[in-house]
Order: C-alpha cells, then structure tokens, then sequence
C-alpha cells in the first residue's frame, strides 16, 4: 500500500504559493502536500505541470481596467448594490466585452456572496488567530485526538477563507464559471495575456449596516 502523506499545509503557505505562482488555492494546496510543505519545491512542481506559466505576468503593472456593476431588484426597488474595480495593463484588454463582462459578473458574486476581503492575505493574523483557538477548542471539546487537531484547524482556516475572502470564495454562478473567484481571475489573464486582479469592491444592501 501506498504510504499517505500526512503533512500539514498551512493557510498562510497555501496563500504565499498561490501569489507566487497565480494558480488556485487546490493547485497550491497539492504541490505543497506533495512536496511535504517544501515551497521552492513546490513551485517547482506547479511549473513542471505548466500551472505556474503565468506567474512571470504578476510584476507588470496593471494601471487600466474597467469598474463592473450590478443592481439587485426586488419588487421594483433596488435592495442591493455592487461594484468591482478590475485591473489590467492596457485599455485594449479593459475595453474588450470579455473583460466588461468578467467585471459585472464578479460584481453580480460580490453582491450574493459578501466577502469582507479580497485575499487571503488581507485577513488580519489576529482574525486568523481567533478562529484557530476556536476550532482548536472545539476540536478538543469533541474528544478529537491530539495528533489530528492540527490538521482539522488547518481545514477549518481554509473553510473559514472559502466563505469570507472574494479570491477563495467558489463562483457563485458555475453557469459562467466552476471554480473560484481567483481561479476565475487568473484564468481571464492567462487568455489575456495580461496581469488582471481584483483591486477593490464595494457593496451596500437595504437593512445591513
């Protein structure tokens, strides 16, 4: 039998390879697993299977891009309002229908979904921190043995990332797109050929403060 490999992949390592190499929380999550939490090696392997190609595009400066919007009507009114600023490098990719597009609909998520950040690595470390002593606690609480509390607070960070932070959260619409909403942004700038990122949203809706 194949031996498993256990090794605990943090948040924070997740996060760092996914910035690096522009790829997706799993994609990142693997290599590091496989590598047992090496990161050059890591690396190394998302680009020996072609997943970190797009990487060398994150140091160019985006300084176009368009701001997409969506209005939520309900019973004639409008009861919620959103708006994303999306970045690229030049105004031929912003003014482009695809790019327009892609701005309204991550603006149509950003109102269903409510993220309170943009990345993973905007979370406070004393947010994070919180919610660690939580779900170690609550790990404890259950009678969870000692050896795997680590990795089921590991699992209840990356839960925790999935349903606050735009670039972790799963697309809401997987009619347009199966996958995150990073995933989704890179993918856009890999066909683009350009350094395409989510710069800052907005939201209001009626009765939430």
């Amino acid at each position: 039998m194949a031996e498993i490999n256990t090794a605990v992949v943090s948040a924070r390592d997740v996060q760092r390879l996914r910035q690096a190499a522009s790829v997706g929380m799993m994609d990142a999550k693997a290599a590091l697993t496989e590598a047992d939490g090496d990161f050059d090696r890591a690396f190394e392997i998302l680009r020996e299977r072609g997943l970190a190609a797009s990487a060398k595009r994150a140091d160019r400066t985006a300084t176009e891009g368009a701001v997409g919007s969506y209005l939520h009507r309900q019973a004639g009114r409008v009861t919620i309002g959103a708006m994303v600023e999306l970045a690229a490098e030049t105004d031929f990719v912003a003014k482009s229908d695809e790019f327009i597009t892609a701005a309204d609909e991550i603006a149509k998520h950003v109102s269903w979904a409510n993220p309170t950040w943009l990345r993973a690595e905007d979370v406070p470390e004393d947010r994070l921190d919180e919610e660690r002593r939580f779900a170690t606690v609550q790990a404890e609480n259950e009678g969870k043995p000692e050896h795997v509390v680590p990795r089921i607070v590991e699992g209840k960070i990356q839960q925790f990332l999935r349903q606050n932070v735009l670039y972790e959260q799963e697309f809401v619409n997987p009619a347009v797109f199966e996958g995150s909403v990073g995933e989704m942004v890179t993918q856009l700038g890999t066909r683009m050929g350009e350094n395409i990122s989510v710069t800052r949203i907005a939201r209001l809706a009626v009765g939430e403060r």
